[in-house]
């Protein structure tokens, strides 16, 4: 699998890890460093997050993917993924969102890890 193809699995896996509630799927795609950036500004770290995807602060119900753009440069890349998101937060109703997320991502010894996502609407 390539470089492209692993990264993009990893936006899907995220995705897959989100509306699965599955802490054990985002532990492992995304890095230590992990940081959320979210349309607000709100900036959650790794644990953070993850406690708010279990917790219901961040239900996330579905995500079809519309674009992924990969850039790579050695042990770094880039994805800018667009995806239409059916989601309530922070207590709002649930709706149907088209949401960005520009990932950064970074090669370790046992494969690529996201450590930051800005998400933003497209």
């Amino acid at each position: 699998m390539s470089n492209t193809e692993q990264i993009q699995a990893l936006y899907t896996r995220m995705y897959d890890g989100m509306v699965r509630k599955d802490a054990a799927l985002l532990e492992e795609v995304l890095d230590e460093s992990f940081v959320l950036v979210h349309m607000t500004g709100l900036r959650q770290a790794k644990a953070v997050f993850i406690r708010a995807v279990l917790n219901g602060t961040l239900n996330y119900y579905s995500a079809q993917h519309e674009s992924m753009e990969v850039t790579v440069r050695g042990d770094q890349a880039e994805l800018i993924g667009q995806s239409r998101v059916s989601a309530a937060v922070f207590g709002g109703g649930r709706r149907t969102w088209r949401l960005q997320q520009d990932l950064a991502l970074k090669r370790t010894g046992s494969g690529w890890k996201i450590t930051q996502s800005v998400a933003s609407t497209s």
